[in-house]
């Protein structure tokens, strides 16, 4: 890794070819360095009257083979966090897709939530012979997520605490009282330390009832970060007791994912991200699912762009509410639900019929659920 300490050359890095004029060349590896940059961030000046010098800037599209010599060097002359701000650049700013449709590149490419959309657009353009190597870059996703949102999910839903019984069995809540008060036999004098021989839990109550949990999730493009948690909050769910889960997926068309709970993988590579929206058509569907409506949740996952007919969205919405089924409408199912982009005038409308509408992290709808599943 190239390490430039000249304040002039990281200047002229900064500032890109048309510098020229007044910083030095570059060369050696501060100008392999430019150069890689300029075969990237060079494509800011096509189209604004701005003429390339020769042919640096031609474009990463060239070849594959370029596209990998290309990653082979930016993975040499700069740190992992700069690699990953560069691929993130290739991918959402230029479009550069071919970095994805490329084994040898696919290869190099830092696995990332963010890149996981992309290879599911592109995957009927990825080739034979680069679909299992897609299939464990999005497994090693799959496999973060689930790491990081499983024990909040768990401790939420498994049950809630009661303070009032207590357990030896490992829970996660620890009784520190009981805990102090089993243990002072053990107490040392001379070290002044008390030795934990017996630990003392709090009792997690268990849920009484099955519930049902329909998951009705919005494939458009916009809602690709939704898709990936929802597939992964769908598969804890499944592995909880007392909880039944289903899975649909729609844009004009509605699929019923719920056979492939168990291999959130494969329900992703099953997801068809873009295409128009039909909520209603879809909220029908899961309208039809439903079987015990007391003890059933239903959370519809949607930017709320409504391509069908708005009258028959709020008219199905009505019918699961009066039918006492629990309904939430989510605008984003992400950590840090930030200000996600949604027509709010339609979320207004479900709202009128009861539905909570909110933008939630899987951890904090682990916690809503809960509440209503408690």
């Amino acid at each position: 890794m190239a390490v430039v300490a000249d304040a002039g050359a990281r200047w002229r890095l900064v500032l890109g070819r048309y510098s020229e004029r007044h910083l030095p060349p570059l060369t050696g590896a501060d100008g392999r360095m430019d150069a890689a940059l300029d075969q990237l961030y060079g494509r800011l000046y096509q189209g604004r009257s701005v003429r390339p010098d020769g042919d640096r800037g031609a474009g990463l599209e060239a070849s594959a083979p370029y596209l990998v010599s290309w990653l082979d060097t930016i993975h040499e002359l700069f740190p992992l966090d700069v690699c990953q701000q560069i691929e993130h650049d290739a991918l959402h700013r230029f479009g550069l897709s071919e970095l994805l449709t490329d084994p040898r590149a696919l290869e190099r490419v830092q696995p990332s939530e963010e890149l996981v959309p992309l290879l599911l657009a592109l995957k009927r353009q990825i080739p034979p012979q680069a679909r299992d190597l897609v299939r464990r870059i999005i497994q090693q996703v799959v496999d973060e997520v689930t790491r990081r949102i499983r024990p909040e999910v768990q401790a939420a839903i498994t049950g809630r605490v009661d303070r009032q019984r207590r357990t030896r069995r490992p829970t996660g809540v620890v009784d520190p009282v009981r805990t102090i008060e089993g243990n002072l036999h053990t107490w040392d004098a001379e070290r002044q330390r008390l030795l934990i021989e017996q630990v003392t839990f709090h009792h997690r109550s268990r849920l009484r009832h099955r519930w049902d949990v329909i998951l009705c999730v919005d494939q458009s493009g916009s809602m690709a970060g939704s898709v990936i948690n929802s597939a992964v909050m769908a598969g804890i769910l499944a592995g909880l007791p007392g909880v039944n889960v289903r899975v649909v997926v729609f844009d004009t068309a509605v699929v019923d994912l719920s056979h492939l709970i168990d291999d959130p993988v494969e329900m992703l590579l099953s997801v068809q991200l873009g295409g128009g929206t039909d909520i209603a058509r879809a909220l029908r569907y899961c309208e039809q699912l439903v079987e015990n409506p007391t003890r059933t949740v239903v959370a519809l996952i949607t930017d709320f762009c409504e391509g069908g007919s708005v009258v028959d969205l709020v008219a199905t919405a009505r019918r699961l509410r009066e039918a006492r089924v629990t309904t939430i409408g989510l605008a984003a199912l992400e950590d840090g639900g930030g200000h996600p982009a949604f027509d709010r005038r339609t979320a207004e409308r479900l709202a009128t019929t009861g539905m909570e509408i909110a933008a939630l992290s899987p951890s904090q709808f682990a916690q809503w659920l809960a509440g209503v599943l408690g």
